[in-house]
């Protein structure tokens, strides 16, 4: 029997990504403390999250794979989170302006039966351009990417700002790292190609 795969997330970003594999998949919200623990780095911070969110979306099935993950971006060792407000966009582009931001991401796949899991943190870096204040200006009223933890779409006009990207899939930049996570899968025995032809030929 097929186990189903379950995404724990309500994230769109994520369930569009997932999307990309052609795979069947249902989402379920995580419901758990997000937090960070003292002095907890950003790295064992968003591995432990990621677990946490599949252990919270495992005890609403009886089996399946859960994926959860988690994201940060680090700017001179600060986290960056969502600006919600212009003003504090304005503030974090300035301070990104000509320096590396480090997004990670963790990522967990739990076998819910079995209670058994993988996680594993990868790093992606965006170098931004020296940005002029009219850039920024023009780049926030231009997308207003004010839920983004950073300021900025990637996927979009967002890439405008940047000098280059580092890391070994841009999927990760925007939430799931697909190449990882097919690994993961494969460690569980699942084909992802003959699971999409299987999936699409019955659809």
């Amino acid at each position: 029997m097929t186990r189903p795969i379950i995404l724990g997330s309500t994230s769109p970003f994520r369930k569009t990504i997932l999307e990309k594999l052609a795979i069947p998949f249902v989402c379920c919200a995580p419901d758990i403390d997000e937090s960070a623990q003292d002095n907890e780095l950003p790295k064992d911070l968003v591995e432990r999250l990621a677990i946490e969110k599949a252990q919270a979306v495992a005890t609403n099935y009886q089996h399946g794979l859960v994926i959860g993950s988690d994201q940060l971006a680090v700017v001179d060792g600060m986290v960056l989170g969502k600006p919600h407000s212009h003003e504090k966009a304005v503030a974090q582009l300035q301070n990104s302006s000509g320096k590396v931001v480090t997004f990670y991401t963790g990522l967990c796949l739990l076998d819910v039966e079995s209670g058994d899991y993988q996680s594993l943190v990868e790093p992606f870096e965006v170098h931004f351009r020296a940005l002029t204040d009219a850039e920024i200006e023009h780049y926030l009223k231009l997308e207003t990417p004010y839920k983004c933890a950073g300021s900025f779409k990637s996927e979009a006009a967002g890439i405008s700002l940047f000098k280059k990207l580092v890391g070994d899939d841009p999927n990760t930049l925007m939430g799931m790292p697909l190449i990882r996570l097919i690994e993961l899968l494969r460690n569980q025995g699942v084909d992802v190609l003959a699971l999409a032809n299987d999936y699409n030929r019955e659809g």
